[in-house]
C-alpha cells in the first residue's frame, strides 16, 4: 500500500447494493451444485460478520459448511458495533476452545469488518488459525467505504485514520490468506479488500456486491475450495472449467 489513502467507492454503488440480496434466491437454486464442492478433514470454522451485523447475517454461509461436515459457528457476540480490540478476547477463546475438541487448528472468515478482526486475531495466535478468509474486508484502507457516519454513531469514535495504523493493518498475515472482493462493492472500495499476494496470501474477484458476498454462490464455493485444503499444503484457488465461468477471468490466466 502507499501513503495515499483510497477514495471510498462511487456513491452510486451504493445505492446498487440492493441488488446482492438476488444472491439469496440464487443460493437456493445453487444448493445441490455447491454440496458437490471438495470437502477437507472436520475442524472447527468461527464467522464473525460485519460492522452492524450479528449472526444472524451469516446463518446460510455457516449452514452450508456445516453440511460439508465442518463444525462452524458464530461470533456469538450479538452486533458487531463495539470499540476496535474489545471483543478479540472472547473470540480469541472460542479458537482455543475449538482447537482443544479438534486437535487442529481453526479457520476463521470473516465479512467486511469481521474479515479485519480475523487477521488481526491471526497475528495474535497463529498456531491455532488454520487460515483466514475476508469477504469485502477494507483492512488495507479502513477509511475507504460509505459509512463512516454510521460507524461514528454507533462507535462513539472517528474511523481509524492513523497512516501508521492502517499499514499495520494491510500487512500480511502469518497463516494463509484469501481475500474475495467485489468491484460492484457500494459499501467499501475493492481495492481496499486486497491482499498482498504472496506464497500463500491470494485475491478471488466475483460478481456480486457487499451484502451479497455472503450469500453468493461462487464465493461460497471458494470458501469450501479453501477450507477443504490439508494443512501445509495451500495452494492458489484455480477455478475448474465447470466452474470458471463463474468467476470473472485474470489476465494471463488459463484455466485447466
Amino acid at each position: 500500500m502507499t501513503d495515499e489513502l483510497i477514495s471510498p467507492p462511487p456513491r452510486r454503488l451504493l445505492f446498487l447494493e440492493p441488488r446482492g440480496l438476488i444472491d439469496i434466491p440464487t443460493l437456493f437454486v445453487a444448493a445441490p451444485f455447491l454440496l458437490s464442492a471438495p470437502r477437507g478433514r472436520k475442524h472447527g470454522v468461527i464467522v464473525l460478520p460485519g460492522f452492524g451485523a450479528d449472526d444472524q447475517s451469516t446463518l446460510l454461509l455457516r449452514r452450508y459448511l456445516s453440511l460439508l461436515g465442518y463444525d462452524v459457528h458464530g461470533w456469538k457476540r450479538g452486533r458487531n458495533v463495539r470499540r476496535p480490540g474489545e471483543d478479540l478476547p472472547a473470540v480469541i477463546a472460542q479458537i482455543k476452545e475449538l482447537k482443544a475438541k479438534h486437535h487442529a487448528p481453526v479457520s476463521l472468515i470473516g465479512w467486511s469488518r469481521g474479515g479485519i478482526m480475523v487477521r488481526e486475531i491471526a497475528r495474535q495466535i497463529p498456531s491455532d488459525v488454520r487460515l483466514v478468509i475476508t469477504l469485502g474486508s477494507p483492512f488495507a484502507d479502513p477509511t475507504a467505504n460509505n459509512v463512516g457516519v454510521i460507524w461514528k454513531w454507533l462507535t462513539g469514535e472517528e474511523v481509524p485514520t492513523s497512516r501508521e495504523r492502517i499499514r499495520q493493518l494491510a500487512e500480511p498475515v502469518p497463516v494463509p490468506a484469501t481475500a474475495i472482493y467485489t468491484k460492484a462493492d457500494g459499501v467499501v472500495a475493492w481495492r481496499a479488500c486486497l491482499e498482498k499476494e504472496g506464497p500463500t496470501a491470494e485475491n478471488i474477484e466475483v460478481r456480486s456486491t457487499h451484502i451479497g458476498l455472503g450469500f453468493h454462490p461462487p464465493a461460497l464455493w471458494v470458501i469450501a475450495d479453501r477450507l477443504a485444503q490439508k494443512p501445509g499444503t495451500w495452494k492458489p484457488f484455480k477455478p475448474s472449467k465447470l466452474v470458471a465461468p463463474f468467476f470473472p477471468r485474470k489476465p494471463g490466466v488459463y484455466y485447466a
